[in-house]
């Protein structure tokens, strides 16, 4: 096998195999959540359109991922077995730390953005350093999968397109809770990061 050819497509069954149930399996999960974890209040809910938005980026950063690993090998990532078992590393640790994020913050967790005055501020688990750390999962995971795919075209499209639509979804859910919470969030947020710590 050519080893600068982009896996899974150019990796043999295996590689399509794993890369696959590694995607419907995470997919399965997130349509879970998203099933049951809507916060069905138009009075509590804030989420001014970022949810649509976020499933829309994603959508486009997938799509623009297998696209480029079939359509542009000129772009392939090189030592191809290497960067696959990096990036589904990266996804079950994505997976992993979004999913501590909704165990922890209980019925507190939806997909869309609500906030309520009973709320308590949550620092702990993962939310003692980071603010959001469901995102940071998902981002880890998007980037895995650009990895597992192998092109550098397709990895951007993964890395950039998510991270914009993030970007305006912290800043609504951050308004909601700052509106919500008061001075408790505002401290909170004043020795936390959003996403990665001690950086971002």
């Amino acid at each position: 096998m050519n080893t600068q050819a982009s896996l899974p497509f150019g990796g043999g069954p295996i590689y399509v195999a794993v890369f696959w149930a590694a995607f419907f399996l995470w997919q399965g999960v997130e349509w879970l959540l998203k099933a049951t974890r809507r916060s069905g209040s138009q009075e509590e809910q804030y989420d001014r359109g970022s949810f649509p938005l976020l499933s829309l980026a994603i959508g486009t950063a997938f799509t623009l991922d297998v696209a480029a690993a079939l359509l542009l090998p000129s772009a392939a990532i090189a030592s191809a077995r290497t960067v696959f078992a990096v990036g589904i590393g990266c996804v079950v640790a994505g997976a992993a730390l979004r999913w501590s994020a909704v165990l922890t913050l209980g019925r507190y967790f939806t997909v869309d953005v609500a906030a309520h005055a009973a709320q308590p501020v949550i620092g702990v688990g993962p939310y003692r350093l980071i603010r959001h750390p469901a995102y940071a999962g998902t981002l880890l995971t998007l980037i895995g999968f650009g990895l597992a795919l192998g092109n550098w075209a397709g990895l951007l499209a993964m890395a950039i397109i998510p991270s914009a639509a993030f970007a305006y979804r912290i800043a609504v859910e951050e308004a909601a809770l700052l509106s919500t919470l008061g001075e408790p969030y505002a401290r909170y947020m004043r020795r936390t990061w959003r996403l990665i710590p001690y950086l971002l």
